[in-house]
């Protein structure tokens, strides 16, 4: 799966797209499909916290 990973602190410059591999859900767990989500600005304020 594709996903943005944060890993240090700074500006939106920080975001990095990775690959990782596929979540296995556990016992009482479900998984599901998405196709997109989306960042927003709000999401940028994480790499400064």
């Amino acid at each position: 799966m594709r996903a943005v990973q944060i890993t240090r602190f700074g500006g939106p410059e920080v975001m990095d797209v990775v690959d990782l591999p596929d979540p296995v859900p556990g016992d009482g767990e479900q998984l599901f499909d998405v196709s997109m989500a989306g960042v927003n600005f709000a999401d940028t304020h994480h790499c400064l916290s």
